[in-house]
């Protein structure tokens, strides 16, 4: 998207130009974020329906994220092969192709190609997003453009599992597949209007297929082999091999990045200081384990180590998702307004905090205390996610956005697969009794977990506090 193709968009809509951009891309996250939440509590349902073991069920999560992962470094590629128009058109026209099928699917291998191609298409949509953000919006409302978009981005994945219970409950598990469709099919209406052709004046570049064929076998074998060893079993062989086969595969990846002429990870914008400190964030720690692992961690605990309800589980998580909405739009602001990395670094340290304020509840502790914890933390991911996102580009020229979009989705969806799945794997082979009431940390349990999600981000307060200073 070039500035002559901007500025015919400006003049054809006028300055609210900006918010229908927004919306567009809005439609085409939401639907996809939904997606991924608002299966699990269909799960049960489709393993009955389908006879599933949870080696194969797990395939239903694990290939959307694989395949989400691996799509997001094809983003800029297509972008520049079709314009953004027929890239978002055809991310939108494909998830609800893969909805579709999802929906009528009459056995599990098609169930399960579904969910690759539901996941394929978000990994599309989600990059192409925020590069179409940090276009249409100068670099000083930056800040308060993710703000506004991130109240969507946060909303879909906590009313997903609600939806999706009330789906299940009152019509069937196929439903869940439909239920999305609506919202992307309106975006793909708004991406027709809004969205812009396909610059001829930019050149075509070649598909890196080697490179796509290294990560995508490189996620998809980590990620299975994280699996297996979530759910132990002897299948230690197995997982040998598919790490041994997952490690080669990335490092070829990596080699092969370096040699491409047209690479899907432009390797050479690690340079960039802050752009790389900001990708080592989102990575390691300020979504992977913030979010992703938290959301799953905490509902799980309180039901099985406190004996609480799913419903008081809930419960003690709504509050929490309201302030989120609620403080991003400021947390945007302040964005735009002081330094990234002082944002990044404080969110990162409170939700610390509060993470590891968990070691000191008990079963005695009440349903409001824990909400407050919960509450606490997501005041932490407020002040980082809008910093960290304005803060990663902040050094990236126009030219390059694209590909430093891509990068730092993938980075932050790729953190997100490896730590809800490291947290899963410290609760499996935990030595405590995890449905006792916990006494120490010495155990591998939920504690632990915790204690483990706590530590590691206050380590990344380290990286954060060396992204860049100020906007050139």
């Amino acid at each position: 998207m070039t500035d002559a193709v901007l500025a015919a968009l400006f003049e054809r809509h006028g300055p609210a130009y900006r918010w229908l951009a927004m919306l567009t891309v809005l439609m085409g996250t939401i639907s996809t974020i939904l997606t991924s939440t608002i299966i699990n509590v269909a799960l049960p349902e489709i393993m009955n329906y389908f006879a599933l073991p949870q080696g194969v069920a797990h395939w239903l999560s694990t290939g959307f994220l694989a395949a989400m992962t691996t799509a997001m470094l094809t983003a800029s590629w297509l972008m520049h092969r079709v314009g953004l128009k027929s890239a978002i058109g055809f991310g939108m026209l494909l998830f609800c192709s893969a909805s579709m099928l999802g929906a009528l699917s009459q056995s599990a291998e098609i169930l399960i190609l579904s969910r690759v191609l539901q996941g394929a298409a978000a990994g599309l949509l989600q990059p192409l997003a925020m590069l179409v953000l940090f276009r249409v919006f100068p670099r000083e409302q930056r800040g308060r453009a993710m703000g506004i978009y991130g109240i969507g981005v946060i909303l879909a994945p906590a009313l997903g599992p609600v939806l999706g219970g009330i789906i299940v409950d009152q019509l069937n598990w196929r439903y869940v597949f439909v239920a999305p469709m609506p919202i992307s099919l309106i975006g793909f209406v708004l991406a027709m209007i809004y969205m812009p052709r396909r610059d001829r004046s930019l050149e075509s570049v070649r598909f890196d297929w080697l490179g796509f064929v290294l990560l995508a076998a490189g996620i998809g074998t980590g990620l299975d082999a994280l699996t297996r060893l979530q759910h132990g079993g002897n299948e230690t062989g197995i997982v040998m091999v598919e790490a041994a086969v997952a490690l080669s595969s990335l490092l070829g990846f990596v080699k092969q990045q370096h040699r491409s002429e047209s690479p899907l990870l432009q390797i050479s914008l690690l340079r960039i200081a802050s752009f790389r400190n900001a990708s080592i964030v989102a990575l390691a720690l300020a979504l992977g384990l913030a979010l992703y692992g938290s959301t799953y961690l905490i509902p799980l605990f309180v039901q099985t180590a406190y004996h609480y309800s799913a419903t008081d589980a809930g419960i003690m998580m709504f509050p929490a998702g309201i302030v989120l909405g609620l403080l991003f739009p400021i947390a945007g602001n302040a964005a735009d307004k002081y330094s990234p990395r002082w944002l990044i670094a404080s969110g990162l340290a409170v939700f610390g905090i509060a993470t590891l304020m968990w070691l000191g509840t008990s079963q005695s502790s009440s349903l409001a205390y824990l909400t407050v914890l919960v509450v606490l933390g997501r005041v932490g991911l407020a002040l980082m996610m809008p910093a960290l996102s304005t803060g990663a580009l902040v050094e990236v020229d126009d030219l390059h956005l694209s590909q430093a979009s891509g990068i730092i989705n993938f980075s932050r969806q790729f953190g997100a697969a490896i730590g809800t799945n490291l947290i899963a794997i410290v609760l499996e082979l935990g030595g405590g009794d995890m449905a006792a009431e916990p006494a120490s940390i010495g155990n591998l349990s939920y504690f632990e977990a915790f204690g483990m999600m706590g530590v590691l981000s206050l380590l990344a307060v380290i990286p954060a506090l060396r992204m860049r200073k100020q906007v050139p």
